[in-house]
């Protein structure tokens, strides 16, 4: 056992932990500030449930033996309860109970990640069963495809292992997975009340909270990525070193497409940008080198700011622009892969720029496309099936009114406060 990529591990999933709180920060200040806990709700929401699945059954079904070798979906009785991961296994590098916990976290994440598309409509219950229903069918078999690795009479998932697609932190089977999925929610749901009528409601209520939550993923972010090479070694320094670059580069791109688009840079673009560059280095983090990650991070946000107007162009009520960050962000960074990689990286493959030719971009195509197919066609049959059955949207005055009453019982702000009043005078002693 190799303790210090032990230690690393476990530090990087309390890293990818405080995501959580990230994330709910991020998108709670983005929306209405009558919102703002429903937000908050759902991604912590999100977590929980599926932290429990992953438990019973969710780790088997991504990580076990892949069901007649079809690369498909593991098998789920294989560590059913997580049944065996707390032996100590003396051959392993680092003990297979942290590495559960940390892939809990991707795939809670993933899952919180479709709320932002969704804000102010949505009943929490119904958001609930989505959010259950959703990565019983969808993440874990997509999981499996891309981040189960083929081992001594084991066989993983057909991206990573037959098809030969590179997907370091999950491009795929996190951004793409999640934008694809959040798309074919709003076509469902439909848009808000008053969506581009009454502009109030586009508005974020809090930008430096949305500061703030960009802040923390970025933070989490070097455990997200870095902590996906499972050694304390020279690939996870690289990694940690290409999220950072990029990162930076792709907060500028957005930026600039701001000033030459709008006239002036935002505080919501510098957060938004760097979301953006997050989500583009995560797949290609192991596999371009630091200028590579400034190139790649550059253009992922300089699309991704282009890729938010689109909402207007076809009518989709994309809340806080999941679909423009996370599925257009997911696959510009899947595809750069196949262009910018280079052996020298701790991936070890060429791309197109490098002399790989053009074999590697169509991997990344086709796992790219692949995803977003199949997370986008069973995701609208989920929502379409539960609206039909127990209702997805909230009465219309519960959204007009604000779902953080009408759901929660509760406001974030407390803005009817009456003081209390005064004490009276009293009379001057005698004399």
């Amino acid at each position: 056992m190799d303790t210090g990529s032990t230690a690393w591990m476990l530090a990087s999933t309390a890293l990818v932990c405080l995501m959580v709180p990230g994330l709910a920060l991020f998108y709670g200040g983005m929306v209405a500030a009558k919102s703002v806990l429903n937000m908050i709700m759902m991604t912590f929401g999100a977590v929980a449930l599926v932290g429990c699945i992953w438990v019973v059954y969710g780790y088997s079904a991504s990580f076990g033996d892949s069901i007649g070798g079809a690369g498909i979906l593991g098998d789920v009785t294989e560590y059913f309860g997580l049944g065996g991961v707390m032996k100590d296994d003396p051959k392993a590098v680092i003990p297979l109970s942290v590495f559960v916990a940390f892939q809990a976290l991707f795939a809670a994440l993933t899952a919180a990640l479709i709320c932002g598309a969704i804000s102010d409509r949505i009943k929490f219950g119904a958001w609930m069963a989505f959010t259950g229903i959703w990565v019983t069918l969808v993440y874990l078999p997509v999981a499996h495809w891309v981040f189960a690795f083929d081992g001594k009479n084991v066989t993983g998932g057909w991206i990573v292992n037959k098809l030969g697609a590179i997907d370091f932190a999950g491009g795929t089977a996190v951004h793409i997975n999640s934008g694809a999925a959040a798309l074919a929610v709003i076509l469902v749901l439909g848009k808000r009340i008053g969506w581009r009528k009454e502009g109030a409601q586009e508005r974020p209520h809090n930008l430096p909270l949305v500061m703030l939550g960009a802040g923390l993923l970025w933070f989490g972010w070097f455990g997200f990525n870095g902590g996906s090479a499972l050694t304390s070694s020279n690939a996870a320094s690289v990694v940690v070193l290409n999220t950072f670059t990029a990162t930076c580069s792709a907060m500028l791109g957005w930026l600039l497409v701001e000033k030459l688009r709008d006239g002036h840079p935002t505080s919501l673009g510098a957060a938004s940008g760097a979301i953006a560059g997050l989500v583009a280095i995560t797949p290609s983090c192991g596999a371009v080198s630091p200028v590579g990650a400034l190139v790649l991070g550059a253009i992922g946000g300089g699309v991704c700011a282009l890729a938010v107007g689109l909402k207007y162009k076809f009518g989709y009520d994309d809340s806080l622009d999941v679909v423009g960050i996370h599925l257009v962000g997911g696959v510009t960074g899947t595809l750069l892969v196949g262009v910018l990689a280079t052996s020298d990286a701790p991936n070890g493959v060429d791309g197109l720029l490098y002399g790989g030719g053009l074999s590697l971009l169509g991997k990344q195509a086709v796992g790219a496309f692949a995803v977003l197919a199949y997370s986008f066609a069973i995701t609208w049959l989920i929502a379409k099936a539960l609206d039909k059955t127990m209702g997805l949207r909230v009465r219309p005055e519960a959204e007009r009114e604000g779902v953080d009453v009408h759901l929660h019982a509760e406001s974030a702000y407390d803005l009817t406060h009456t003081p209390a009043p005064a004490p009276a005078p009293q009379p001057a002693a005698a004399g």
